[in-house]
């Protein structure tokens, strides 16, 4: 067998054909021509083998010579030529397909349909070449508005691309402008920075205008970040000097027994502690502990103080409790001077005792002035049945009265309080008892 050209085929259905009778790939139609007839099914109609075994295929021009058959009888070899037909045939409709569904590339197909079309020309085959080569055309016409849909496409996708980097870079800008939630926004921009990367397709101009718009974004939160904590840092670091100043006073006055005083200095300690600020976490950490650590020793010897006072205080109650039995069986109505010299010594003995809780002053001290109310009583009515001797009392009365306040004052002058009290009380009970006797001359 002789061939004047052979032509590589492509594997597939040759039976298979594919009628398409309007495809729309971008915005205009594309009219699909008729289908082209199957060449094996009738080679007779397409083509001849004359006698001496020259192969003929008939086309607009006329016959034209594809090749010699020798080998048998002459309709095989005019089948022969028409399944080589029948393969491009089968090529072409593929392409067609795949460009009609979306899945074929219109470049490949534009570079396969274009090899098919200039090969048409001298193709060792025998069919409808006049049917396949309007069939190559549409291919073309397909594949060139798959070429132009693909540009749009990515015309799109590239205006699509180029928005969603100047979203991004706009987020950014906006960010490193206002945001102080330091840690979110830096999540937020190594976020933006992923997806970045991802997104392709820019012209390599836009891309470089806004790669540098966030490139300055970042740079701009940086700065200002790292501003703010070092302002922090220096903030800290007078909250820090100024945290040990405290937690040092607070040390030098766990020592101090002045309870009220030193209690209320803690409490300016710790508005001063608030008001002074962060420091840095270990160091403040620290510093807190050392300050709680003084707080504490100084309230639990303040506590330890009060629980020993309060016993003191609970036994002075119980003493008094006692010297109240003792006064409260005084009878000033059968002798008057020995019961005032006996309330007077249990005035003494009861200053002398001390102080008692607070809660049992006013119960004990009410005993107490109720005895010496009795006694006062029982002086005034003796003053106004004895009227002679009147006067002696008063005289009497006033000089124990100067002679208390003048142990008073000497013992202020001596820096004991405690007795200057005592004698200021009793000066203050012959007063009392002076201005009964005063009265008593008066209305005598």
């Amino acid at each position: 067998m002789t061939e004047h050209e052979t032509t590589p085929g492509t594997t597939g259905d040759s039976g298979a054909g594919v009628a398409v009778e309007e495809t729309q790939v971008a915005s205009a139609p594309v009219t699909a021509p008729p289908p082209v007839p199957v060449a094996s099914d009738h080679p007779d109609r397409w083509g001849r083998v004359d006698e001496d075994g020259t192969v003929y295929v008939k086309t607009a021009d006329g016959e034209r010579v594809v090749g010699s058959w020798q080998a048998g009888e002459p309709t095989e070899g005019l089948a022969h030529f028409a399944r080589r037909f029948d393969d491009i045939r089968t090529e072409v409709e593929l392409l067609v397909t795949r460009l009609s569904s979306g899945a074929g590339d219109p470049k490949h197909a534009m570079t396969s349909a274009k090899h098919v079309q200039e090969s048409l020309a001298d193709a060792a085959v025998v069919g409808d070449l006049a049917a396949l080569s309007a069939r190559v055309e549409h291919v073309l016409a397909l594949a060139e508005q798959g070429l132009e849909a693909a540009k749009v496409a990515k015309d799109e996708a590239r205006a699509a691309a180029a928005a969603r980097k100047q979203e991004l870079v706009e987020e950014a800008e906006q960010l490193a402008a206002e945001s102080t939630q330091w840690k979110a926004a830096g999540d937020r921009l190594r976020s933006i920075l992923d997806e970045w990367k991802t997104i392709r397709g820019v012209d390599r101009k836009t891309d470089e205008q806004l790669w540098r718009r966030f490139s300055k974004a970042r740079d701009a939160f940086n700065r200002r970040r790292g501003s703010h904590f070092a302002d922090l840092d220096r903030q800290r670091s007078v909250a820090k000097a100024r945290k040990q100043e405290l937690v040092e006073e607070a040390e030098k006055l766990v020592e101090s027994d002045d309870w009220g005083p030193t209690a209320g200095r803690y409490k300016e300690l710790m508005v001063e502690w608030k008001a002074a600020g962060r420091a840095p976490k270990e160091a403040d950490d620290a510093l807190w502990q050392r300050f709680r650590a003084a707080q504490d020793a100084f309230f639990a010897k303040r506590s330890e103080a009060f629980s020993e006072r309060d016993a003191e205080f609970a036994s002075n109650a119980k003493l008094k409790e006692e010297l109240l039995v003792e006064a409260e069986q005084i009878d000033p109505s059968h002798d008057l001077e020995a019961a005032r010299q006996h309330l007077y010594r249990i005035q003494e003995r009861w200053d002398a005792i001390g102080k008692v809780p607070r809660e049992r002053v006013r119960e004990l001290e009410g005993r107490l002035r109720s005895v010496e109310e009795r006694v006062r009583g029982a002086v005034d009515a003796q003053w106004r049945r004895s009227d002679p001797e009147a006067e002696a009392r008063v005289a009497q009365f006033r000089e124990r009265v100067e002679q208390f306040e003048a142990q008073a004052a000497k013992a202020r002058s001596a820096g004991d309080k405690r007795r200057a009290e005592q004698a200021e009380a009793q000066a203050k009970q012959w007063r009392e008892w002076l201005a009964a006797a005063e009265q008593a001359v008066a209305t005598r």
